[in-house]
Protein backbone atom coordinates (compact mmCIF):
# COMPACT_ATOMS: atom_id res chain seq x y z
CA UNK A 1 0.00 0.00 0.00
CA UNK A 2 1.38 2.78 -0.64
CA UNK A 3 0.79 6.49 1.48
CA UNK A 4 1.17 10.36 0.11
CA UNK A 5 2.49 11.82 3.20
CA UNK A 6 2.49 15.57 3.68
CA UNK A 7 4.04 17.14 6.74
CA UNK A 8 6.54 19.80 7.11
CA UNK A 9 7.76 19.09 10.37
CA UNK A 10 10.92 16.93 9.15
CA UNK A 11 11.37 14.71 12.46
CA UNK A 12 7.53 14.37 12.76
CA UNK A 13 7.95 12.78 9.16
CA UNK A 14 10.82 10.97 9.07
CA UNK A 15 9.67 9.09 12.40
CA UNK A 16 6.12 8.51 11.09
CA UNK A 17 7.88 6.96 7.38
CA UNK A 18 10.43 4.88 9.47
CA UNK A 19 7.33 3.62 11.35
CA UNK A 20 5.13 2.72 8.55
CA UNK A 21 7.79 1.22 6.61
CA UNK A 22 7.84 -1.18 9.15
CA UNK A 23 4.77 -2.33 8.47
CA UNK A 24 5.11 -2.57 5.02
CA UNK A 25 3.60 0.79 3.59
CA UNK A 26 5.34 2.60 1.02
CA UNK A 27 5.72 6.17 2.00
CA UNK A 28 5.66 9.04 -0.51
CA UNK A 29 6.57 11.98 1.55
CA UNK A 30 5.99 15.97 0.61
CA UNK A 31 6.30 18.78 2.57
CA UNK A 32 3.90 21.65 1.51
CA UNK A 33 0.56 21.88 0.31
CA UNK A 34 2.14 22.74 -3.26
CA UNK A 35 3.80 19.52 -4.03
CA UNK A 36 0.99 17.41 -2.84
CA UNK A 37 -1.20 18.94 -5.44
CA UNK A 38 1.40 18.66 -7.75
CA UNK A 39 2.04 14.83 -7.35
CA UNK A 40 1.62 12.21 -9.98
CA UNK A 41 2.56 9.19 -8.55
CA UNK A 42 -0.39 6.66 -7.36
CA UNK A 43 -1.19 6.83 -3.52
CA UNK A 44 -4.09 4.58 -1.87
CA UNK A 45 -3.97 6.97 1.41
CA UNK A 46 -3.35 10.47 2.05
CA UNK A 47 -1.60 11.60 5.29
CA UNK A 48 -2.59 15.54 5.80
CA UNK A 49 -1.11 18.01 8.11
CA UNK A 50 -3.29 21.06 8.24
CA UNK A 51 -0.33 23.14 9.23
CA UNK A 52 1.68 23.53 6.09
CA UNK A 53 3.80 26.52 4.97
CA UNK A 54 2.44 27.24 2.18
CA UNK A 55 -1.43 26.72 2.41
CA UNK A 56 -3.84 25.61 5.09
CA UNK A 57 -3.99 21.83 4.74
CA UNK A 58 -7.92 22.25 4.89
CA UNK A 59 -7.08 24.16 0.97
CA UNK A 60 -5.49 20.76 -0.13
CA UNK A 61 -7.79 18.29 1.50
CA UNK A 62 -10.88 20.03 -0.76
CA UNK A 63 -8.57 19.94 -3.65
CA UNK A 64 -7.57 16.56 -3.46
CA UNK A 65 -11.49 15.68 -2.38
CA UNK A 66 -12.39 17.36 -5.53
CA UNK A 67 -9.70 14.72 -7.69
CA UNK A 68 -11.30 11.14 -6.26
CA UNK A 69 -12.31 9.36 -3.86
CA UNK A 70 -8.67 8.70 -2.33
CA UNK A 71 -9.16 8.08 1.59
CA UNK A 72 -7.49 11.39 3.40
CA UNK A 73 -6.69 11.08 6.93
CA UNK A 74 -5.87 14.78 8.79
CA UNK A 75 -2.78 14.33 11.13
CA UNK A 76 -2.76 17.58 12.72
CA UNK A 77 -1.73 19.31 16.33
CA UNK A 78 -5.39 21.34 15.57
CA UNK A 79 -7.36 19.69 18.18
CA UNK A 80 -10.70 22.06 18.20
CA UNK A 81 -13.77 20.67 17.30
CA UNK A 82 -14.33 22.83 14.91
CA UNK A 83 -11.21 21.90 13.23
CA UNK A 84 -11.69 18.48 13.01
CA UNK A 85 -15.61 19.18 11.94
CA UNK A 86 -14.84 21.33 9.11
CA UNK A 87 -12.07 18.97 7.74
CA UNK A 88 -14.41 15.50 7.59
CA UNK A 89 -17.14 17.63 6.07
CA UNK A 90 -14.34 18.73 3.56
CA UNK A 91 -13.82 15.25 2.69
CA UNK A 92 -11.01 13.82 5.06
CA UNK A 93 -12.50 10.35 6.23
CA UNK A 94 -10.74 10.31 9.56
CA UNK A 95 -8.71 13.04 11.91
CA UNK A 96 -5.86 12.41 14.31
CA UNK A 97 -4.59 14.61 16.99
CA UNK A 98 -0.81 14.91 17.44
CA UNK A 99 0.91 13.91 19.09
CA UNK A 100 0.03 10.21 18.05
CA UNK A 101 1.39 6.60 18.02
CA UNK A 102 2.53 4.50 14.33
CA UNK A 103 0.20 2.35 15.74
CA UNK A 104 -2.89 4.67 15.46
CA UNK A 105 -1.95 5.69 12.41
CA UNK A 106 -1.87 2.07 10.87
CA UNK A 107 -5.24 1.41 12.98
CA UNK A 108 -6.82 4.25 11.10
CA UNK A 109 -5.56 3.67 7.67
CA UNK A 110 -6.49 0.05 7.91
CA UNK A 111 -10.11 1.07 8.82
CA UNK A 112 -10.73 3.43 6.61
CA UNK A 113 -9.08 1.16 3.45
CA UNK A 114 -11.67 -1.40 4.95
CA UNK A 115 -14.67 1.43 4.63
CA UNK A 116 -13.37 2.13 1.15
CA UNK A 117 -13.10 -1.47 -0.47
CA UNK A 118 -16.16 -2.86 -1.98
CA UNK A 119 -17.91 -5.50 0.49
CA UNK A 120 -19.68 -8.67 -0.02
CA UNK A 121 -23.15 -9.39 1.16
CA UNK A 122 -21.40 -12.02 4.05
CA UNK A 123 -18.91 -8.52 4.82
CA UNK A 124 -21.96 -6.16 4.43
CA UNK A 125 -22.98 -6.99 8.36
CA UNK A 126 -19.23 -6.03 9.59
CA UNK A 127 -17.81 -9.57 9.52
CA UNK A 128 -14.65 -9.67 7.48
CA UNK A 129 -14.42 -13.05 5.53
CA UNK A 130 -10.93 -14.66 4.79
CA UNK A 131 -11.45 -17.81 2.50
CA UNK A 132 -14.27 -19.94 2.75
CA UNK A 133 -14.45 -20.84 6.53
CA UNK A 134 -13.23 -17.93 8.28
CA UNK A 135 -14.94 -14.90 9.32
CA UNK A 136 -13.85 -12.09 11.55
CA UNK A 137 -16.12 -9.45 12.88
CA UNK A 138 -14.26 -7.22 14.35
CA UNK A 139 -16.38 -5.04 15.65
CA UNK A 140 -17.97 -7.49 17.49
CA UNK A 141 -14.60 -9.21 18.31
CA UNK A 142 -15.86 -11.88 17.13
CA UNK A 143 -14.31 -15.25 14.99
CA UNK A 144 -16.20 -18.04 12.80
CA UNK A 145 -15.00 -21.25 11.30
CA UNK A 146 -18.01 -22.76 9.56
CA UNK A 147 -20.23 -20.37 10.98
CA UNK A 148 -19.55 -21.78 14.39
CA UNK A 149 -17.99 -19.29 16.92
CA UNK A 150 -14.44 -19.72 17.67
CA UNK A 151 -13.70 -19.11 21.63
CA UNK A 152 -10.52 -17.25 22.38
CA UNK A 153 -8.17 -15.48 25.05
CA UNK A 154 -8.32 -12.00 24.43
CA UNK A 155 -4.53 -11.78 23.33
CA UNK A 156 -5.13 -15.18 20.55
CA UNK A 157 -7.91 -12.74 19.03
CA UNK A 158 -6.00 -9.72 19.21
CA UNK A 159 -3.22 -12.29 17.60
CA UNK A 160 -5.54 -13.35 14.82
CA UNK A 161 -6.81 -10.29 14.01
CA UNK A 162 -3.58 -8.78 13.71
CA UNK A 163 -2.44 -11.29 11.19
CA UNK A 164 -5.13 -11.08 8.87
CA UNK A 165 -4.67 -7.38 8.27
CA UNK A 166 -2.54 -8.83 5.48
CA UNK A 167 -2.60 -12.70 4.63
CA UNK A 168 1.13 -13.57 3.14
CA UNK A 169 2.96 -10.63 4.92
CA UNK A 170 5.74 -11.07 6.72
CA UNK A 171 5.43 -9.81 9.99
CA UNK A 172 8.06 -9.69 12.30
CA UNK A 173 8.75 -10.69 15.69
CA UNK A 174 8.67 -6.88 17.10
CA UNK A 175 6.21 -5.86 14.68
CA UNK A 176 3.75 -8.21 16.15
CA UNK A 177 4.66 -7.99 19.70
CA UNK A 178 4.29 -3.71 19.25
CA UNK A 179 1.05 -4.03 17.88
CA UNK A 180 -0.66 -7.17 20.14
CA UNK A 181 0.88 -6.50 23.31
CA UNK A 182 2.34 -3.11 23.80
CA UNK A 183 5.21 -0.75 22.48
CA UNK A 184 7.16 -1.26 25.92
CA UNK A 185 6.34 -4.50 26.32
CA UNK A 186 9.94 -5.67 28.36
CA UNK A 187 8.90 -9.51 28.85
CA UNK A 188 10.12 -12.51 26.70
CA UNK A 189 8.81 -12.95 23.19
CA UNK A 190 8.03 -16.98 24.16
CA UNK A 191 4.72 -15.35 25.10
CA UNK A 192 4.07 -15.42 21.24
CA UNK A 193 4.86 -18.25 20.20
CA UNK A 194 2.46 -19.55 22.82
CA UNK A 195 -0.05 -17.70 21.09
CA UNK A 196 0.88 -18.80 17.41
CA UNK A 197 0.70 -22.60 18.77
CA UNK A 198 -2.67 -21.82 20.33
CA UNK A 199 -3.57 -20.52 16.83
CA UNK A 200 -2.43 -22.82 14.58
CA UNK A 201 -4.41 -25.89 16.87
CA UNK A 202 -7.49 -24.00 16.85
CA UNK A 203 -7.33 -23.09 13.40
CA UNK A 204 -6.10 -26.00 11.83
CA UNK A 205 -7.37 -26.06 7.96
CA UNK A 206 -8.21 -22.78 8.15
CA UNK A 207 -5.34 -20.57 8.67
CA UNK A 208 -1.26 -21.42 8.34
CA UNK A 209 0.71 -19.55 10.00
CA UNK A 210 4.72 -19.93 9.13
CA UNK A 211 7.64 -19.69 11.57
CA UNK A 212 10.25 -17.76 9.03
CA UNK A 213 13.37 -18.23 11.30
CA UNK A 214 15.18 -15.34 12.63
CA UNK A 215 12.63 -12.85 11.35
CA UNK A 216 8.60 -13.86 12.36
CA UNK A 217 5.21 -15.24 11.31
CA UNK A 218 3.70 -15.52 8.26
CA UNK A 219 0.22 -15.97 7.80
CA UNK A 220 -2.16 -17.96 5.22
CA UNK A 221 -5.51 -18.99 4.68
CA UNK A 222 -5.68 -22.33 3.36
CA UNK A 223 -7.37 -22.86 0.45
CA UNK A 224 -10.56 -24.84 -0.66
CA UNK A 225 -8.22 -27.17 -3.12
CA UNK A 226 -6.21 -27.24 0.46
CA UNK A 227 -8.43 -27.82 3.23
CA UNK A 228 -10.34 -30.68 0.57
Amino acid sequence: MRILLVEDDEPVAQSLRRGLKRYGFEVDWVATGAAALAHAGPYDVVLLDLGLPDTDGLDVCRALRGRGDVPIIVISARSDETDRVVGLELGADDYVTKPFGVREVIARIRAVMRRAQPRSPDEAGGADRYGSRLTIDRKAARVRVDGEEVALAPKEYDLLAFLTEEPGALMSREQIMEAVWDANWFGPTKTLDVHVAALRRKFAGVIAVEAVRGVGFRLEIVQDAEAS
